[in-house]
């Protein structure tokens, strides 16, 4: 399959799971009043999600460099639609729990496969643009979610369950008729006998402390710990705060990720080009941090809904501008450095969302507060250490010293 087409594959099919978890994201607040629940199980309701990313994700990454790229997305595919299936029948707010857990799993699967294809099929000098491109099919799966989600609801709470499955579904025969390997075989057998078996999770994050690529790492994991803070009590923020309804969620998040989108797409690849990597990381960092502040000053509709864009815009921007730094500094390991990627982009996620429903359940202005100081934390952390040479030690040559001691 030529590249291009391979390409346009990939994004239709981030672009699809993503449109998956954003239909459900409206009908959040009327899911907990379902269940009698509030702030703190909203919280774990995405961590769940979060917690089963951590613990799949880095063995997904390796099943990727060894098995092959398109098996682990079809798997993820196939998760997604099962954990939605289960939502949509679920009669017990546990059985939530474990849907959301199984989504994580194919969320495990899928985006660390998916990212480590669009290495394989791009040169480094494309790589910037690529991200961009794949992060913006992430976004713009919120831009029609959402909204959708808000329609479907009309049709009953666990109506864009049941078509988010159908999509899945819809994703997973696409996939297995159209979607080439990216690697050879030869490829894949040689890694299989040569590539060394990988520590458990807790060990792998131990080690890659000491890794070249460590700091964006982190940054990764404030970033997304910065965004689940606000996207798993938003819902409930401004339903209680300012009386939003479902079909008023369902347009802000619409309306604002399409915007975000397009200034993403517009603006990455023109602010790299012009400032570099680094400054971009610090400035979107802050800019984040800032917003999430300023959530807080209005209950206008139009004055949330632009606070509400701009945030989605920093983060939009930031995350494939880290993710393009990552690639380059993974080397023949691309696949499981994707891996680490999302492992603590599951950290981000496991955390961001129990910690910030516990603080609402506090007092609702906790969570964006707190969710600040972390990302401008991470500003600083930024500036003294992104681009830095002086913490370069591969976390192969770790294993090796340590096996030397």
């Amino acid at each position: 399959m030529p590249k291009k087409s391979a390409f346009l594959l990939l994004l239709t099919f981030m672009f699809l799971a993503m449109l998956g978890i954003g239909l459900v994201i409206p009908i959040l607040p009327e899911l907990l009043k379902e269940f009698g629940a509030g702030g703190k199980a909203a919280g774990y309701l995405v961590s769940a999600f979060g917690l089963s990313q951590f613990l799949f994700s880095p063995i997904a990454g390796d099943f990727s460099d060894k098995y092959g790229r398109k098996p682990m997305i079809v798997v993820g595919l196939c998760l997604f639609a099962i954990s939605n299936v289960l939502a949509a029948t679920a009669s017990y707010f546990s059985l939530l729990i474990v849907a959301r857990f199984i989504g994580g799993m194919g969320a495990a699967a899928l985006v660390p496969s998916i990212m480590a294809y669009v290495v394989d099929i791009t040169t480094i000098e494309q790589r910037t643009r690529a991200m961009s491109f794949l992060g913006a099919s992430m976004s713009s799966g919120f831009i029609i979610g959402p909204g959708l989600g808000g329609i479907l609801a009309e049709f009953g709470t666990r109506a864009p369950f049941f078509a988010s499955a159908c999509i899945g579904l819809l994703a997973i025969i696409c996939c297995v008729l159209f979607l080439s390997e990216s690697q050879s075989a030869e490829v894949r057998l040689i890694r299989q006998e040569t590539k060394p078996k990988r520590e458990n999770i807790f060990r792998q994050l131990a080690q890659s402390v000491h890794s070249r690529y460590f700091i964006l790492l982190l940054m990764i994991f404030s970033l997304t710990f910065g965004l689940t803070h606000f996207e798993a009590i938003y819902p409930l923020y401004v339903t209680q705060s300012y009386g939003f309804t479902t079909r008023d969620i369902s347009i802000l998040i619409m309306v604002c990720s399409l915007l975000a989108t397009f200034n993403q797409v517009m603006l990455t690849n023109r602010l790299t080009q012009r400032f570099g990597e680094k400054p971009i990381i610090t400035a979107m960092l802050v800019l984040s941090a800032v917003s999430l502040v300023f959530l807080l000053f209005s209950g206008n509709f139009f004055y949330v809904m632009a606070i509400t864009m701009l945030f989605f815009t920093f983060n939009n921007i930031l995350r494939p501008t880290i993710n393009t730094l990552l690639s380059k500094e993974a080397g023949d390991e691309q696949g499981f450095v994707a891996g680490l990627n999302n492992a603590y982009m599951s950290l981000g996620e496991i955390f961001g969302p129990a910690l910030a429903g516990v603080l609402f359940d506090i007092q609702i202005n906790l969570p964006y507060l707190f969710g600040a100081f972390v990302l401008l934390v991470s500003s600083f952390v930024s500036v003294k250490w992104v681009g830095s040479k002086n913490r370069v030690v591969p976390i192969e040559n770790k294993r090796l010293d340590d096996q030397a001691l």
